[in-house]
């Protein structure tokens, strides 16, 4: 076993990789999976197909998240005509009085989904590391993924090409 160990450690590296930049390939589709706000309220993703949505995994406990979030709804109340919608999941480790606290104070302008049992990141290709950002397209396709603070002109730009598609 032991002189078989260096090659099992290769093998799941390689894998690994694999899996991470199968993940990352432009263009795939996004999970259809289904949401429920902190308000009770139900969305389908795949129901938002002919719609851009911007997937943003993050909790009250990461100061990227919290840094980033008045530029989430700037480009949520900027694009809200045009067919565009902000999703933010609060990981499942976050705790849902702070999580509810958060959003009422900031009153954020998009559907909030507490991830409770991590079944939502792990359909995003294991989500750990927050902020996690994912853009899809009108096609319900992954655009573009950002693992920490997101690049929020770049988004812009992606999404005026997305509009401009149409």
């Amino acid at each position: 076993m032991k002189k078989y160990f260096p090659h099992l450690i290769a093998i799941a590296t390689v894998m690994s990789i694999a899996g991470y930049l199968l993940f990352q390939a432009p263009n795939k589709q996004a999970p259809n999976i289904q949401l429920t706000n902190i308000q009770g309220q139900k969305l389908n993703l795949s129901a938002l197909k002919s719609q851009i949505v911007l997937i943003n995994f993050w909790a009250t406990s990461c100061t990227g998240c919290i840094q980033e979030m008045p530029e989430l709804i700037k480009l949520q109340e900027k694009y809200n005509n045009n067919k565009y919608k902000t999703i933010a999941i609060a990981m499942d480790y976050d705790n849902p009085e702070y999580i509810a606290n958060y959003v009422t104070e900031k009153k954020l302008p998009f559907f909030i989904q507490h991830d409770i049992d991590g079944k939502i990141a792990k359909s995003f290709g294991n989500v750990g590391l927050t902020p996690s950002t994912f853009l899809i397209n009108k096609k319900g396709e992954i655009i573009k993924k950002y693992v920490g603070v997101a690049d929020i002109k770049e988004i812009e730009l992606l999404i005026e090409e997305e509009i401009n598609k149409s």
